[in-house]
């Protein structure tokens, strides 16, 4: 795991988890990415053992299989630093999957997820550019390719740094904070 070292404060944080199979709470990998009022990106982001076994689809997807995680921190021990770093923080995700892993990842461990206040950058993204419906979507991967995006798809630290950056270009292309266009502020 690596140590986490940023220096805040930041506008929001985006996370991403992978999993080492179908169950959301299988968690093998977390990305953080935080966004600075200057709008730079600090990443973190550390292999997970899910103490589950892994299948080979998602082996496939994304590439972390039990050699990698056999080191690794728990859930439990990976979560610490990343709860406290993100309290009081907006933490976007893309798509609904990451909020439902970590709220069920640590229902395992028989706690209560963190308190976050949780946006979705997929959200966003249909606001800032709703003609992308019906001609490859909002997914990362199709927005990789239509906003220039630079990234491994499927890594936690990447796919995170990719949630914030469709967040900013969201907001250089529609003239509205990130809240405004999740319908947090009017």
């Amino acid at each position: 795991m690596q140590p986490i070292e940023p220096t805040g404060p930041w506008r929001f944080a985006a996370l991403d988890v992978e999993t080492a199979n179908s169950a959301a709470d299988s968690i093998c990998q977390i990305g953080v990415a935080l966004v600075g009022f200057d709008n730079r990106i600090q990443t973190w982001v550390s292999y997970v053992n899910p103490r589950v076994a892994f299948s080979p689809f998602n082996i496939r997807v994304h590439g972390i299989g039990p050699d990698h995680v056999a080191d690794a921190p728990d859930f439990a021990r990976a979560l610490a630093p990343i709860e406290r770093l993100l309290a009081g923080q907006p933490v976007i995700q893309h798509s609904s999957f990451d909020q439902r892993a970590i709220a069920g990842a640590c229902a395992a461990l028989g706690r209560p997820a963190p308190a976050w206040r949780w946006g979705d950058s997929v959200r966003i993204a249909r606001r800032a550019w709703p003609e992308f419906r019906g001609c490859g979507g909002h997914g990362l991967a199709h927005l990789k390719e239509r906003l220039d995006l630079c990234f491994n798809h499927h890594d936690a630290g990447e796919d995170a740094r990719a949630a914030a950056e469709v967040v900013l270009h969201a907001e250089r292309h529609t003239g509205q904070t990130f809240e405004a266009l999740l319908g947090w502020t009017r």
